[in-house]
């Protein structure tokens, strides 16, 4: 999408400067917007919940992980990542392949 092409573009034009640019994909995640989602869609929360968690792992990630992808790109952990988009979706676009 754009916002991934966007993010290598960026990547591209700072790493002179030194300006490492990453965006993060989020899969579903169990927040107060996801279940507003579904209440406007109609449907149980938790039955909503179910389908979304369809994915190699089994469930809807929580907001702490998707914080931790955040902290990790932040670091110096991740000091040789730039132009990269970090997938954090329970192996949701794996199992779409």
């Amino acid at each position: 999408g754009a916002v991934v092409l966007l993010t290598k573009a960026m990547a591209i034009d700072h790493g002179a400067q030194k300006i490492r640019v990453n965006c993060i994909c989020p899969g579903d995640t169990d927040t107060a917007m996801l279940r507003n989602e579904a209440q406007q869609l109609g449907e149980p929360s938790e039955r909503f919940l179910a389908e979304a968690a369809r994915r190699p792992l089994g469930r809807v990630g929580k907001p702490e992980e998707i914080a931790q992808a955040a902290l990790y790109l932040a670091s110096d952990a991740s000091s040789f990542v730039t132009g990269t988009a970090l997938v954090v979706d329970g192996g949701g676009l794996a199992g779409s392949i």
